[in-house]
């Protein structure tokens, strides 16, 4: 399988967990973009759900499906949430938000019972850091944010560069929530409990892709099949 067929793969497994009245979080991303699809076709097959989608792009996607939609304050607690990864750790720690949509998907997976990962099999890691770790951060004073993260890395022991990220045209990057976001190019992070307290111990800091303890299972998918990895 090519990559594109090992994502739509992983997010056809994540279908078993669905069932019908769940309340659903949708991710965001080219993974999670398959999923949608697929649960599109089941909804117009008869399975009755509600889903919350976590970026303006996964909302417009789920509506030209015909996918029932509430939102977090119509329903606040959600059975289950199936969204991509940029990163995973055999603890399931992960890397999110290279799409940009990180501060919607961690507060949808935080009000799930059960959040599902799918992935390619490249997505899987020994260690997080090589992937640019995504931190949404306030438009005022973005330059002293970024200083400020830049030490508050180096004190979690792995200093590194954080670049605001920018549109084609030059201009920032602005989430759906209108912030700007940082890429902190880290390495290797190894203590990704230790980083988050240093990170939002930072004025101005919205939210950070270090996603821990939310991911309750990982399917990933490779040229051998598709594995799950359940969290221990």
């Amino acid at each position: 399988m090519d990559v594109e067929a090992q994502k739509r793969a992983a997010a056809a497994r994540a279908l078993d967990f669905v069932r019908a009245g769940m309340r659903v979080g949708l991710g965001t991303g080219s993974t999670a973009k398959h999923f949608v699809d697929l649960l599109g076709e089941r909804v117009r097959a008869g399975l009755d759900i509600l889903a919350v989608p976590t970026s303006d792009a996964t909302r417009a996607q789920a509506e030209q499906l015909r996918i029932p939609l509430t939102t977090l304050d119509e329903t606040p607690e959600l059975d289950l949430t199936v969204d991509g990864a940029d990163e995973i750790a055999p603890d399931l720690t992960l890397i999110k938000g290279g799409g940009g949509a990180l501060l919607r998907e961690k507060i949808v997976a935080a009000a799930s019972a059960q959040m599902i990962v799918i992935a390619d099999e490249s997505k899987w890691v020994s260690v997080l850091g090589r992937f640019p770790l995504p931190i949404e951060i306030a438009t005022f004073g973005a330059k002293t944010i970024c200083r400020a993260v830049e030490a508050a890395t180096a004190e979690a022991g792995c200093p590194g560069p954080a670049t605001l990220r920018q549109r084609p045209a030059g201009r920032p990057f602005v989430t759906d929530g209108g912030h700007w976001l940082l890429d902190a190019q880290l390495q290797r992070i190894v203590d990704p409990p230790g980083l988050a307290g240093w990170l939002c111990r930072v004025p101005g800091v919205m939210e950070h892709g270090l996603f821990i303890g939310l991911a309750h299972a990982a399917i990933l998918a490779g040229q051998d099949g598709v594995r799950l990895v359940e969290r221990r």
